[in-house]
């Protein structure tokens, strides 16, 4: 055997590796639709608004846009909750950068985070000066 045909045949095992690696690699796509009506309970405030947030399973980074419209005044909070599923309420998760529409940056989440995400028990929920609890929210789904 020569050299080549050495450092090819150890070099194989070390490729395979790096393919299993980057195939193994998710982005999974969460959304959710915010309203007033998705409060709980239910708030008469006629804002909306949506979010999308893109997790990589390997790193872990949640990636997230917010976008609304139609507050009275500014945000003055935004989260994900959970685990909770639709019509209940639960603690804050992970929490938002607050700016303008669309907010848009990174966070870091656990894996039992990403499961109660990924099983539907977690939500979006942006808070106002008017509805301290919450303004509009939406239960995050695939």
């Amino acid at each position: 055997m020569n050299a080549k045909t050495l450092t090819f045949l150890c070099a194989l095992p070390l490729a395979f590796l790096s393919l299993h690696s980057l195939a193994s690699a998710e982005t999974v796509v969460f959304k959710a639709t915010l309203s007033g009506a998705s409060e709980v309970p239910p708030t008469a405030s006629t804002a909306k608004g949506s979010a999308v947030i893109s997790v990589d399973t390997v790193t872990k980074v949640a990636t997230y846009e917010i976008t609304y419209s139609g507050f009275a005044d500014a945000p003055k909070a935004a989260h994900i909750h959970g685990p909770a599923a639709a019509g209940a309420n639960a603690g804050v998760m992970a929490p938002f950068t607050i700016g303008a529409s669309p907010m848009k940056g990174t966070m870091t989440l656990t894996d039992a985070q990403i499961a109660d995400v990924a099983a539907g028990k977690a939500y979006v929920n942006i808070h106002t000066t008017a509805f301290g609890g919450g303004e509009i929210r939406g239960q995050l789904a695939k």
